[in-house]
């Protein structure tokens, strides 16, 4: 068979459907209520959150300021997926439903009750769950968030949402995130070198100074 020459528009895919599906999705995640971080019952799902500063810590006080009123401004956005989903991307059924989403923020609230300089109660949460089908959607909302919201600890701080790497692999260095937030025990062993304090706070404010302007 004689191979085509080269077209790239042969090869780009659109479709404004799927467009105004994922703005949906944002749309409705943006009017679900904001909770307690964790939020005070335990449920079944997986799904994307956000987690919105309201704190006094100095450092953050322009999200204070931002989500005074309304928590429209995230300093973090994540997805809960349970272990193995990218290799079998299995949607969410009634028979395979985990409690990922809220274990997920559990895990953040105790991370942040683990700093001296952070109050775990000055954090709120919201979240939406995906099911069947519309599991299938999880990552493309997450980006979409991020790139709506650009979120601190998402583009200028890296490592809140880090795990422990676990025993033999704590050559790594320790994350922004653990450098100027420390207090989580594994971050400790992390014996690469990091970035200087000076640098990630200069990130910081590099950020915010244009939180706000855009949206």
């Amino acid at each position: 068979m004689k191979q085509r020459p080269f077209d790239r528009a042969e090869h780009v895919y659109r479709n404004d459907a799927f467009a105004e599906l994922v703005k949906d999705a944002v749309r409705f995640f943006n009017g679900t209520p904001a909770l307690t971080l964790p939020p005070p019952v335990s449920f079944l799902g997986r799904g994307v959150y956000a987690i919105y500063y309201t704190g006094s810590n100095p450092l953050y006080a322009r999200y204070a300021e931002l989500n005074r009123t309304a928590y429209e401004f995230p300093i973090y956005v994540g997805k809960a997926v349970p272990k193995g989903w990218r290799q079998s991307r299995a949607s969410d059924t009634p028979e395979n439903q985990s409690r990922e989403l809220c274990g997920r923020l559990r895990q953040h609230h105790n991370s942040l009750k683990l700093t001296a300089d952070l109050k775990a109660a000055d954090f709120m949460c919201r979240f939406v769950i995906f099911e069947h089908t519309g599991s299938d959607m999880i990552s493309t909302v997450e980006a979409a968030l991020i790139k709506l919201n650009r979120p601190l600890w998402n583009t200028a701080v890296d490592g809140f949402g880090n795990h422990d790497p676990g025993k033999g692999r704590y050559e790594q260095a320790r994350s922004d995130w653990d450098v100027i937030h420390p207090g989580r025990k594994w971050a400790e062993k992390c014996n690469g070198v990091p970035k200087t304090k000076a640098v990630i706070l200069t990130k910081i404010r590099n950020h915010l100074a244009t939180l706000g302007r855009s949206k």
